[in-house]
């Protein structure tokens, strides 16, 4: 009988804040990680799942407990502290009686010793977040086992066209202001310093390949919490703000008040003889102004020198609202000469949207969100404005909005593509042995190319695959910028069972040209070995790369598998039957050809035209009975999957900022990874953490088995399992009936067994790529600090402009 679960979001390795209105939780190395706790769990069994799933220290710290509870007034949340079982239940009985799907539980650590009134969050630190220590599937499946979401019928994921945000290209303002928009935006601007402020220093999130909690889902526009920055969420106010309070503590801003004895700012109107930094300032403080009033303004007059406003309602009401400034001469400062108010006017009805409050406002507002969370997304920017100011702005501005404030943070999307030549050259010059492939097209300007296609692998990527498991999980993403095209990602997977980013591309789309591109790329430039499983969908570019003798990934040089997830949803798709896609998904489960063939003949039973259908794709394609042990029980392409979800939002940014993502993104990947290796290494543990967890579980069977020898000389056994199950093994040829010793790579409870009982030491049946030194070996390799701007060398190659032809519509949200 099955468990009913709630589903909760986890968040550990950081302090929870509070505000006003909502309950966040915060931390340089903050890690989010999802649960499903029973129902009838208690408060004593909660606490153990989060002690093994952060692996933090029992004996040493404690846990305080907050989930984020909705209030009824308005959109309001406030902390509920979990101390018992009563709160337990009420927090899991939350999705019930709210409107929340998933509940949020905030974790934080305190010393055992250490009084609950001090800080909490100064112990975060201590942690890297790791969770090896999540249960496993027996069969080593992970989420595989799981439901299969629908996918297209021709292996891509179903809809991924509609995954692709349009990107509006109207850069006008609908406003009077627009030609002295109150937003500069610095075309030239890099976005180097911010990623190397940003994410250099950033431990990399622990991410299982196999982890039951991962999120395996194909459609990486759903609302995830896989991108957890370091940024400070809620930054304190700007100094100029601190006694200001009618404007909001405004983010950005940089007005100074000119204080006079004689003036009063109580009222929160403008004053005569008050400064600005600039005219940018003043007309943001005019916005800022105009919509906490709920009045409108218009433009009488706007130059270099001079800025004169009024009421937009001056001639029908008379209202004699109006402000004059000038520049200070020889400087950039604006000071009002002139000023009449406050409004006399009266508006009869408040309008849903605000004519001040335009794209450029709403850019500088949702600048410190970005910062702290890529992935934001228009809904959640009208959601923040409608907050702040309580206004519901269109759809169209909130993304408009979205796209100045990246291009204010992370450049230019069509400069970027001229800037990524020379930033990696500067990746080389720090970083020596980093792989960069370009493909261009020539056209009739001198000296200047269009982009087609790039393809980088850095240094320590390359070294660390020569210390993975052979296989190798391949996959295609969107860009969403100002720009089209494919995100193509090469995975690998280490002896932990965690992904190892090794290749990456920004190509035109998904074609047979491009993946054979890809692949032949990562071929000659990246590695060599043979016997390279590569999983994937079956896109036909990519099944057609893989047969190719002449790019190197035919049979033996390498074995190409399907991820079963993709060749169920097809099968969904043919057939739309949910019986028969669950038996299809129990046949590639299947660890014996007994099961396979016993699974194939229901379905046969059941529709005929289903069993010929997967008839013809060869066995050894998508059942772990035929795989040979080549695919190690990796049945999905999860890993390239979740490194997806890792790089969402930097699919929204300009090529060069994304590029310089994943260098810092692997850089914290390799820094985490390389500290647990080198403590393992330390406390001379043999083994990786997954590994240790799954044979300690396979010991705990092998005790309670009935066992006869048959043939001492060759190890020959008879096994038979508590349940009655019998196999048969050989020790000499490390073979067991069961098939999970050749699957996995280690031994199962079986053959563990058949050692104890003949004193054999087990250990020896564990591969090499699972030992705490092929680990350490894998993410041994350093990223070196790429150098300052001003010390890049010079691109002397030609200019590289972004291609016309994949540019986005002018306007119009995804269809």
């Amino acid at each position: 009988m099955s468990v009913s679960t709630t589903p909760v979001i986890c968040y550990y390795n950081g302090q929870m804040l509070r505000t006003k209105t909502d309950v966040t939780y915060e931390g340089r190395k903050a890690v989010i990680a999802p649960m499903d706790i029973p129902v009838e769990c208690t408060f004593d069994e909660l606490i153990d799942m989060i002690y093994s799933m952060t692996s933090i220290d029992k004996r040493r710290f404690n846990l305080l407990l907050n989930c984020k509870y909705p209030l009824r007034s308005g959109n309001r949340f406030q902390p509920f502290p979990i101390r018992d079982d009563s709160s337990v239940r009420r927090m899991l009985n939350m999705v019930n009686t709210t409107s929340i799907e998933e509940i949020e539980l905030f974790i934080e650590v305190v010393r055992v010793n250490t009084q609950l009134n001090q800080s909490v969050g100064g112990h975060a630190d201590l942690f890297v977040g790791n969770n090896y220590n999540v249960p496993q599937y027996e069969y080593g499946c992970g989420p595989s086992c799981g439901a299969v979401p629908e996918i297209g019928p021709n292996g891509d994921d179903e809809g991924r066209a509609d995954e692709e945000a349009d990107y509006e290209l109207n850069e006008d303002v609908d406003d009077e202001c627009n030609e002295d928009a109150d937003v500069e935006v610095d075309e030239h601007v890099s976005s180097f310093q911010y990623f190397t402020q940003l994410l250099e220093n950033e431990q990399g999130i622990y991410v299982s390949a196999q982890a039951p909690s991962c999120d395996v889902s194909n459609h990486p526009d759903d609302e995830t919490f896989d991108d957890a920055s370091p940024v400070n969420f809620h930054l304190p106010p700007t100094p100029q703000f601190e006694h200001v309070e009618n404007l909001e503590n405004a983010i950005g801003s940089c007005w100074t008040p000119w204080v006079r004895n004689s003036t009063d700012y109580s009222s929160g109107e403008f004053v005569i003889g008050q400064v600005f930094n600039s005219k940018s300032d003043l007309q943001y403080a005019a916005k800022i102004y105009s919509i906490k009033s709920h009045q409108e303004f218009s433009v009488v007059a706007s130059s270099k020198k001079l800025l004169v406003l009024r009421c937009k309602k001056a001639e029908e009401s008379q209202c004699p609202w109006k402000l004059r400034a000038m520049v200070v001469k020889d400087t950039s400062l604006f000071v009002i000469n002139k000023y009449t108010g406050p409004h006399s006017c009266v508006n009869p009805c408040l309008n849903r949207d605000h004519h001040q409050l335009d794209a450029n406002l709403v850019a500088t507002h949702i600048k410190a969100l970005l910062k702290a969370q890529f992935t934001l997304t228009t809904s959640a920017i009208q959601a923040s404005v409608m907050e702040k100011w309580g206004y519901q702005i269109s759809y169209k501005k909130a993304l408009d909005g979205k796209h100045k404030a990246i291009r204010q943070l992370f450049g230019d999307f069509s400069q970027s593509y001229t800037e990524l030549p020379r930033f990696f050259l500067a990746i080389e010059q720090s970083n020596p042995g980093c792989v960069v492939v370009w493909k261009t097209c020539t056209i009739n300007m001198l000296n200047t190319e269009v982009f087609q296609r790039v393809f980088w692998s850095f240094k320590p990527s390359i070294e660390g695959f020569e210390h993975c498991r052979p296989i190798m999980s391949v996959d295609g993403t969107h860009l969403y910028g100002k720009y089209k095209g494919k995100l193509l990602i090469a995975m690998g997977c280490d002896g932990n069972n965690q992904l190892f980013p090794l290749a990456f591309a920004i190509t035109e789309g998904e074609n047979t040209d491009s993946w054979g591109w890809f692949l032949a790329c990562i071929r000659n430039r990246v590695t060599q070995r043979t016997g390279i499983c590569v999983i994937s969908d079956r896109h036909p570019g990519i099944m057609a790369a893989m047969s190719d003798p002449h790019l190197g990934w035919a049979a033996p040089s390498a074995y190409h598998r399907i991820c079963m997830r993709h060749l169920a949803s097809n099968f969904m798709t043919r057939f739309k039957d949910k019986i028969l896609k669950n038996l299809v998904c129990r046949a590639a489960l299947a660890t014996t050809e007994r099961k396979f063939n016993k699974h194939l003949s229901i379905i046969g039973r059941i529709n005929s035209e289903a069993l010929d259908w997967l008839e013809a794709i060869p066995s050894q394609l998508w059942a772990l009975s035929h795989d040979g042990g080549r695919r190690y029980g990796l049945m999905t392409t999860n890993i390239s999957e979740v490194f997806n979800s890792v790089l969402k939002g930097a699919r929204s940014l300009p090529v060069t900022a994304l590029v310089q993502l994943t260098f810092f993104r692997l850089n914290g990947y390799f820094v985490a990874r390389r500290e647990l290796g080198a403590n393992r290494l330390t406390s001379v543990e043999q083994f990786t953490p997954y590994v240790d967890a799954q044979l300690q579980g396979h010991v705990l069977k092998a005790g309670s088995m009935e066992i006869v020898l048959y043939d001492h000389l060759q190890g020959v056994f008879h096994v038979k399992s508590r349940r009655g199950r019998t196999h048969r093994l050989n020790l000499h040829d490390k073979n067991c009936t069961c098939g999970k010793t050749l699957i996995y790579g280690f031994p199962c409870s079986h053959m563990i067994a058949a050692c104890q009982h003949r004193c054999v030491d087990f250990r020896l049946f564990v591969e090499g790529y699972y030992t705490t030194r092929s680990y350490y070996d894998t993410w041994g390799s350093l990223f070196h600090p790429i150098f300052n701007e001003d010390e890049w060398p010079l691109y002397n190659g030609p200019t590289i402009i972004a291609p016309q032809s994949m540019q986005r519509l002018r306007s119009g949200r995804p269809i």
